[in-house]
């Protein structure tokens, strides 16, 4: 039984990467969910009544006091007191009383005058006044009211009635407005004394406006049932729920656990040996949400560049460090202070940019604010700081949008610089919207925060991109831009030893990032590998045809085999330089596979035509074919380059010729089988280099020589 051992590799490759793939994400949950679970998982105390609390205990929910918002509402209750409603008809009825008493004596002092059977005019005596008085006052007056007093009244003169008449009037409506209950007559009556002795009056007449007001002050208000229950029950709505808050401070360490305290540790479930596991479930279920996205944008992500262990371990470590720094600073954060303004959040997501790409960088930052909302909760289970996460969400896109066009490490400075006044214009956003009114110093100091923040996450960055661009060998960005410098000792090596070969890379270069920009790989990756790719021709540079300037071939004199040996070698002396001067490992993988296992056909047919027994494979590059998509467009791009140079008038049909012939070859010898290129995207490269050489080779006027333009004369 023969066992294909090319499969078996491919199938261990696959599951190798499954599993690392696996074992990150995995990891990554377990960081979430030890940062995270504190924060909602209740922890429970045994404690004794009248016992010292060894620590400060908050409350982990927000829940009603029943019992204390009962006590409070009978204390409402009881402080009630009895509704009474007054009787406006009695009250009218008593100043009746005043206003006949006043009206029948003005009447009878003004009486018409008799005569008598002479003529004469005849005179009523007081007694005989009185007694007419007695005739029109209605019974009650003359029951209550001694002759005495009603004697006393009518000898006064009528100015004086009137100011009695006025002033009892007053004092009576102000007693009786106020109401008078059955246990308070004598007092309002005292009340009247009080007020009547102090008048301007004469002292008689003041004692009969006494007399007649106690006739008059008699009981008006009376007990009321229904206004004592409707006030009994608005006492009662005006008592809001006592609440315990998330957050609250039961006891406080040190303090004596009395037995109101125990009620509402027990209330709040602080007591309950039996643990609530319904938010450890939530929390795993968001956690596993989000660990999907984030599964899913890496799977992503590995179609457009090969993952391996240390980009794995790398976002890994970027997952493990943001939430390790949220975590530190939560234990010091408190709903006053606002400390979270202060976590360098960008840090994360900018290194994830630099190192991997801008999406990656944007699913990490909404799964990183969500996770902060949970770890600056303030310990307070089922609650979330929204404000939080939206701080850190905006300061992570910042941080992404504005580290855009990466020329060197100046740009992070320049996108912090972006961040800042996100971060500045976020806590400006929360402080005008809060209902609280902040003290400027609170203000300047929460500005003052999320300015720092914004400088730490550049220093951070700038600091540790080297570690994982040198310690984990990951290729970012900026080190491209470090390796395309035309002063790095390797392309200077190119340019003076073999400097056609020099020019071929650059042309090169330009035909593969225009190429990999237009089917969405990275353009700069093609270009700095196109730049080092022929680095092993170095080696024997007299020995490839664009370093033969003038000067005779040296394969003229060497047997087929031996030329064919030079040949193959140069990818991976190449490679081998590289790894010598530990240029990262992506460049060497495209140097050594930018000719995959085509065959020399040139030397092979030479040795067919001198020899019988040629094997084709001693005339094939060992391989490996192209990996990925930038490694297989260098491969065409270099073999068109080369064969288009080659052309002595290149036209626009000979040009495209060459390259649907060349691009044909590699399709049919499986050169691209490993690349993961469609054959749409094939036919965009076809396009694009046409349009590029073409633009390169384009036709020219032929202008006349002197001669020519002698024999047109």
């Amino acid at each position: 039984m023969r066992v294909n051992w090319k499969k078996l590799f491919r199938i261990y490759r696959i599951s190798n990467k499954s599993l690392q793939l696996a074992l990150a994400i995995a990891f990554i949950g377990v960081v979430f969910l030890i940062s995270t679970l504190s924060n909602v998982y209740t922890e429970t105390y045994e404690i004794e009544r009248f016992s010292n609390a060894k620590k400060t205990i908050r409350s982990p929910i927000t829940i009603e006091d029943t019992q204390e918002t009962e006590r409070r509402r009978r204390q409402a209750v009881q402080s009630v007191e009895d509704r009474y409603s007054i009787s406006n008809e009695i009250t009218k009825e008593r100043i009746n009383y005043i206003h006949e008493l006043f009206d029948g004596i003005s009447t009878v002092q003004e009486s018409p005058i008799e005569l008598d059977d002479e003529g004469e005019e005849i005179k009523k005596t007081t007694a005989e006044k009185l007694q007419d008085l007695e005739q029109i006052l209605s019974p009650v007056l003359i029951e209550s009211i001694e002759r005495q007093t009603l004697l006393k009244l009518m000898e006064a003169s009528e100015n004086e009635r009137s100011i009695a008449r006025e002033l009892l009037t007053t004092t009576l409506y102000n007693i009786f407005n106020d109401g008078v209950r059955t246990e308070e007559v004598s007092e309002a009556v005292d009340s009247m004394n009080h007020r009547l002795r102090y008048s301007s009056l004469t002292p008689e007449l003041r004692e009969s406006l006494i007399i007649i007001g106690q006739f008059a002050v008699v009981e008006n208000a009376f007990f009321s049932v229904e206004q004592t229950m409707e006030a009994e029950k608005q006492a009662i709505n005006n008592v809001d729920p006592v609440m315990i808050q998330a957050g609250e401070v039961i006891v406080r360490e040190g303090q004596t656990i009395t037995n109101e305290i125990y009620e509402k540790l027990t209330l709040v479930g602080l007591l309950d040996s039996d643990r609530n596991v319904f938010p450890v479930i939530g929390l795993v279920l968001l956690i596993s949400l989000l660990l999907s996205l984030i599964t899913y944008e890496i799977i992503d992500l590995s179609r457009y560049t090969q993952l391996d262990h240390k980009k794995l371990t790398a976002i890994t470590l970027i997952s493990l460090g943001t939430v390790g720094l949220m975590k530190f600073v939560s234990y010091y954060a408190t709903t006053a202070n606002h400390l979270y303004i202060l976590v360098p959040i960008a840090t994360g997501t900018m290194l994830l940019k630099l190192l991997f790409s801008e999406r990656i960088a944007i699913t990490f930052a909404i799964c990183l604010s969500i996770i902060g909302t949970v770890i600056f909760n303030g310990h307070i289970p089922g609650s979330l700081n929204i404000e939080a996460g939206i701080y850190f969400l905006f300061s992570q896109l910042a941080g992404i949008l504005f580290l855009f066009n990466v020329k060197d490490r100046t740009t992070i400075l320049k996108a912090s610089v972006g961040s800042a006044i996100v971060n500045l214009l976020t806590v400006l956003l929360f402080l005008f919207l809060s209902y609280e009114k902040y003290e400027l110093f609170d203000s300047l100091l929460f500005s003052g925060y999320a300015l720092t923040a914004a400088f730490i996450s550049c220093v951070l960055t700038i600091g540790i991109l080297p570690f994982f661009e040198s310690g984990l060998g990951i290729l970012s960005d900026t080190k491209l831009l470090t390796l395309a410098s035309p002063n790095h000792p390797l392309l200077r090596k190119i340019l003076t030893e073999a400097p056609g070969t020099y020019h071929h890379s650059v042309m090169v270069a330009n035909l593969s990032e225009a190429a990999c920009e237009k089917i969405g790989a990275n353009g700069l990756l093609a270009r700095v590998a196109s730049y080092y790719h022929d680095l092993g021709k170095t080696k024997h540079p007299h020995y490839f045809i664009e370093n033969q300037m003038g000067m005779q071939n040296p394969h003229e004199y060497l047997e087929p085999m031996q030329s064919a040996a030079i040949i193959i070698s140069h990818p991976y002396d190449g490679a081998a330089i590289l790894r010598e001067h530990k240029i990262p490992k992506e460049i060497i993988d495209i140097s050594e596979q930018h000719h995959g296992t085509t065959l020399l056909k040139y030397f092979y047919y030479k040795a067919k035509n001198s020899y019988k027994k040629i094997e084709e494979e001693d005339f094939r590059y060992p391989g490996p074919r192209p990996r990925t998509k930038e490694a297989a467009v260098i491969s065409i791009c270099d073999s068109i380059e080369a064969a288009v140079r080659s052309l002595d008038e290149p036209t626009k049909e000979k040009i495209d010729e060459m390259i649907t012939s060349i691009m044909h070859d590699r399709l049919t010898d499986g050169q691209l089988n490993e690349s993961s290129l469609t054959f749409s995207e094939l036919e965009v490269i076809k396009t694009t280099i046409s349009e590029t050489l073409n633009g390169i080779y384009h036709s020219r006027i032929q202008y006349p020589t002197d001669d020519k333009t002698k024999e047109a004369l």
